[in-house]
């Protein structure tokens, strides 16, 4: 039987090693380098980073959110910002979606209210046609429930194909002769709620 290796040691150019050690076990295991330069993870350093490249579709790549605490109102029957609730993200690549998700705490008076998501100047997930097309229709608040808070939610997955800085944005529009408040109610005394209202960004891996 011929000489067998234990282990593999590899010396630095001025000092230190790195030694190869094969696990103690039966049967015979391949380990193969890729064909360019790059850096080994280990689960025993800190510090390193797996290039987003790498990482799985799916994956979160980043996140970016806003959140307003002040209040915002308007008695607009056409679509206006909502002041404060933007969020800007630069995606890493151009295959990657962009996942939005907004919160918004509101009270106000009489019937409904028509809120879009908007990525810039673009309409996102809205309808086509029909009445009041929006991305999604805020339930009314009736005079005599001028002290509720109600709250409203947006989910919707972009796929931008871009990687220049991209911001999204909401925009509300009262059914005549409504009003409409952000994080409080209408009443607004001194037994009511405040709140926060959040849009979120998040890319994802694709």
């Amino acid at each position: 039987m011929g000489n067998r290796m234990t282990a593999l040691v590899i010396y630095g150019d001025t000092s230190g090693s790195i030694t190869l050690q094969a696990n103690a076990t039966a049967g015979t295991n391949t380990l193969t380098l890729p064909a360019n330069t790059g850096t080994i993870l280990t689960t025993a350093s800190s510090g390193q980073i797996i290039p987003k490249a790498g990482l799985p579709t799916g994956s979160v790549l980043q996140v970016v959110q806003t959140t307003k605490t002040d209040t915002f109102s308007t008695t607009s029957t056409s679509k206006v910002d909502i002041t404060g609730m933007s969020v800007s993200i630069t995606p890493t690549s151009a295959t990657s979606k962009i996942l939005i998700i907004a919160s918004l705490n509101y009270g106000g008076s009489y019937f409904n209210y028509y809120c879009d998501l908007l990525r810039g100047a673009t309409v996102l997930n809205a309808p086509s046609s029909g009445n009041n097309p929006c991305t999604i229709s805020l339930c009314g608040i009736y005079n005599d429930n001028v002290w509720l808070i109600y709250s409203g939610n947006i989910s919707f997955l972009d796929s931008p194909a871009s990687t220049s800085s991209l911001t999204y944005k909401l925009q509300i529009a009262c059914q005549s002769g409504g009003l409409f408040y952000l994080n409080r109610s209408q009443r607004n005394n001194s037994s009511d709620s405040v709140c926060s209202s959040t849009i979120t960004a998040m890319e994802i891996a694709a």
